[in-house]
């Protein structure tokens, strides 16, 4: 009877037991891994994938560090939610989406692998990102420099822009979902959710998908999402790197939703003086409140940033950081600031000679008549680098110019001269000729008679 009794007890604790994702004694409870609970023991999806370790948490999903035990590399598995599978229709478009953002291959966005269904668990595998979420570094680094924000936004924009061109919208591009790896290399990451969400909502229920703080006023509105849309968001994260805060606040969701849709757009210069005004206008644009009025793609913002940072206006610090000029960009047209003198004139009384004899590099040249300073003496045939005490290369051409006519009229005097002579020459040689013509003519004719 004590037998009986000891078995019974342990059906009935088994029976109390959470359901395991696999079934298994060993593998962790659904509850506890959706949840972020996971105990020491490690779990098991569809016998391939073993969670090691959670990584982060959302609204949507948990993600995890994981195992692909068939192919033997790292990656990350993200866990949807037990609330969003509810809905069929949902499930279907999220493998669709899904599907077809494992299509999309660019180095800005996190490959995914796989999609899969392990009982009730819906999962992703995706490619694991040593690094951290741009959201973390600007709670520790913000304000970002000039330099650096842009870097990180142009790579933004070319992850989204290839899917804009892929016929993909994120829809919920925001920090969180931005992934930093070593030098600063950005993997776009969420693809296919929020996506997913939007379309299983439609017009019919007009719920707003996407994160309060970042979603354009579009959505906030619950309309569909478009590329200006993201668009928009992008602009939010520009604004938040440059100035370590949000645009818009609110106590709640809704009063968030019509801050994006009523306030004024602030101004990044207001909270970080240093940000030049050009990128100002950018991102006033950007955050516009129509759609129209924002660039239409992901790729078109990426090019109109790519194609600012390159030229190079000014390198610009975070707040407080002094402003470091950049080199300005060699030209044709364009000289040194330096003061040229006025152009010499001729002057009545001869300026006194130097001091010590001068070899300039052009031959017969004469010091200028207004120099402050002595003419510089090369010790060897090359001249020395431009300083400012040294003669300007515009006073050397004006000395070339001013000693070259000269020599030019007096060689023309010569040709001249010899010019006439060999003229005269030729004259008394012509009619010379005349008289021997003659005799010759004369003799002919006395032969004949």
């Amino acid at each position: 009877m004590s037998r009986g009794r000891a078995a019974k007890r342990a059906n009935s604790a088994e029976s109390k037991r959470p359901r395991t994702i696999m079934g298994k004694m060993e593998a962790i409870p659904i509850c506890q891994a959706v949840h972020g609970t996971m105990s020491n023991q490690e779990t098991l999806l569809n016998n391939r994938y073993r969670l090691i370790a959670q990584q982060g948490s959302g609204g949507m999903a948990v993600i995890y560090k994981a195992i692909d035990q068939a192919l033997g590399r790292t990656v990350a598995v993200k866990i949807l939610r037990p609330s969003l599978i509810t809905d069929p229709a949902f499930l279907e478009r999220f493998r669709n989406e899904a599907r077809s953002v494992a299509k999309l291959t660019h180095p800005n966005i996190v490959t995914v692998h796989d999609v899969g269904q392990d009982g009730h668990t819906h999962y992703i595998v995706m490619e694991f990102v040593e690094g951290q979420d741009l959201k973390k570094l600007i709670r520790a680094q913000a304000p970002f420099n000039v330099d650096r924000a842009l870097h990180i936004a142009t790579q933004i924009c070319g992850g989204i822009g290839y899917a804009h061109r892929s016929g993909l919208v994120h829809a919920d591009i925001k920090p969180q979902n931005i992934l930093i790896a070593d030098e600063d290399t950005v993997k776009v990451t969420d693809f296919g959710i929020a996506q997913a969400l939007s379309d299983a909502a439609g017009e019919r229920q007009k719920v707003v998908w996407g994160s309060p703080h970042y979603f354009s006023p579009e959505q906030a509105q619950g309309e569909r999402p478009t590329p200006a849309s993201d668009v928009y968001s992008i602009g939010i994260v520009l604004f938040e790197m440059l100035t370590g805060r949000l645009p818009y606040i609110g106590a709640d969701q809704q009063e968030l939703a019509m801050a994006h849709i009523r306030e004024e757009i602030p101004r990044v210069t207001e909270f970080n003086p240093t940000v030049p005004p050009q990128l100002e206008q950018i991102i006033i644009k950007v955050m516009s409140k129509e759609p129209a009025s924002r660039y239409r793609s992901a790729e078109q913002l990426g090019r109109i940033l790519k194609s600012y940072h390159q030229q190079g206006y000014r390198a610009t610090g975070s707040i407080g950081d002094t402003v470091r000029p950049r080199a300005p960009q060699p030209t044709a047209v364009h000289m040194p600031a330096v003061q040229w003198p006025a152009a010499p004139t001729l002057p009545n009384t001869p300026a006194s000679p130097p001091t010590q004899q001068a070899r300039p590099v052009i031959p017969a040249a004469q010091p200028h008549p207004h120099a402050t300073q002595p003419a510089p003496v090369y010790s060897q045939p090359t001249p020395p680098p431009y300083t400012p005490h040294a003669y300007p290369a515009v006073d050397r051409e004006y000395e070339y110019s001013r000693s070259q006519p000269v020599r030019v009229q007096n060689e023309e005097g010569v040709v001249n001269i010899v010019t006439v002579i060999l003229g005269i020459l030729a004259a008394i040689a012509v009619l010379g000729l005349i008289p021997l013509g003659i005799s010759v003519l004369q003799a002919y004719q006395g032969l004949g008679g």
